[in-house]
């Protein structure tokens, strides 16, 4: 997974997979971090979703969270503020 750390911060890209049965994390696709959504991806909604499921997995407050790029895409860039890359892959349960 390409994960870039950088001033006090993480981004990396994540693969979205909307309407499925439950959401959660199941692995790496060509360099991307792929996760089920159970929310549609309308008005936001599965947007929403990415982000508290982030913000729960790892513990951290969603406001630390911000998809900059690929809003309205099943492809996302995500940014975290306020973590370390060990403290991501310990969140995430990644090696």
């Amino acid at each position: 997974m390409n994960i870039r750390e950088q001033d006090g911060s993480v981004t990396f890209e994540v693969r979205v997979i909307p309407r499925s049965s439950k959401s959660e994390i199941v692995g790496e696709h060509s360099g991307a971090l792929k996760v089920k959504l159970k929310s549609p991806p309308v008005d936001g909604a599965a947007n929403d979703e990415l982000v508290r499921l982030f913000a729960k997995r790892i513990g951290i407050s969603r406001d630390n969270i911000a998809i900059v790029s690929g809003q309205s895409t099943r492809i996302k860039r995500l940014r975290i503020n306020g973590i370390d890359l060990k403290r991501l892959k310990e969140g995430l349960a990644l090696s």
